[in-house]
């Protein structure tokens, strides 16, 4: 029988109502599991506190690969509970920063709190579980609506219906494809690395853009441009590009989730020449957890063209 480390973090799965709305609760652990119990052995740890992942912060990254290092040897599977707003950041971290070891580590959530007649929990759960009690599961996957993800690519998609993460670049997880990995790039997770995200929209943003990129402290920033990695010819915008990656990174990411940065349209030119990395079809959820990874390991612009390589996002 297996041996199954669940890490229950918080999220909707386990709310419970009070005077100000659904909040976290401990009554899950009594029983979310119990109709699998034949089938493997789970062993909780109950984060304190529970959280909203809305509030999730990269302290609480650091304090969750603590405890899955710990019980990684003990375990044959690792299943993470988590609310459903930063799932997806959290599954991007633990494919890219945890060494699994080749064992499965399924994340799941829900739409509606476990205790609520018709909730999506139950189906989650099973799903999540079956994956772990596969042979051939050996990476990090998202389990929701009974269907399984890779967690590079994947992204929160709704919040009005069950199917509430889609992957649409890679799509469902398919058995014969082979896991991803950073390989032998440096991959130290450090919580006190500040990303910067820039979103350009019509109007203002630019100059908004480069005051931000000249002024506010981080040690790597992603561009979230239009299209194919277009942004603005903007002499302000590509001198804080510029100023910006003499020291740091800078990857440039579409806009558009079914999208790919590169260098179609001479109107991205001058941004990759002030510097831009072009991120390919990375996600800003998988380019959130690269380029902290990127920042706390110091790696060079080559080693970050790697990275996308080895992902298959560019």
């Amino acid at each position: 029988m297996k041996r199954i480390f669940v890490l229950y973090t918080g999220g909707t799965i386990g709310m419970r109502q009070t005077p100000n709305g659904l909040a976290p609760d401990t009554a899950l652990v009594e029983t979310a599991l119990t109709p699998f119990g034949r089938r493997a052995r789970f062993h909780w740890h109950v984060c304190q506190p529970l959280i909203d992942s809305s509030a999730l912060s990269p302290a609480h990254w650091a304090e969750w690969l603590q405890i899955l290092e710990h019980a990684l040897p003990g375990c044959d599977g690792i299943l993470l509970l988590h609310g459903t707003d930063t799932l997806a950041y959290t599954a991007n971290l633990l494919a890219l920063a945890f060494d699994n070891q080749h064992k499965p580590v399924v994340l799941t959530g829900s739409q509606q709190p476990y205790s609520q007649t018709g909730s999506d929990a139950p189906h989650n759960l099973h799903t999540a579980v079956s994956a772990l009690l596969r042979p051939d599961v050996h990476e990090t996957l998202i389990a929701f609506n009974g269907k399984l993800f890779p967690a590079v690519g994947s992204s929160k998609c709704s919040t009005e219906t069950a199917a509430g993460f889609h992957n649409l670049h890679f799509g469902s997880w398919q058995p014969s494809r082979s896991a991803v990995s950073l390989g032998p790039l440096p991959r130290q997770f450090d919580p006190n690395i500040c990303v910067g995200h820039h979103w350009l929209v019509p109007g203002c943003n630019s100059a908004m853009t480069a005051h931000s990129l000249s002024h506010f402290p981080q040690q790597a920033a992603v561009l979230h441009s239009y299209g194919h990695g277009n942004a603005p010819a903007d002499e302000a915008l590509l001198a804080a590009v510029r100023r910006f990656t003499r020291e740091h990174l800078l990857l440039n990411i579409s806009q558009v989730p079914h999208g790919r940065a590169d260098s179609s349209y001479a109107q991205s030119s001058p941004l990759t020449a002030a510097g831009a990395l072009a991120g390919g079809r990375c996600n800003t959820e998988t380019a959130t957890v690269l380029m902290m990874l990127a920042a706390a390991n110091r790696w060079q612009p080559a080693d970050l063209l790697q990275a996308l390589d080895r992902l298959s996002l560019r």
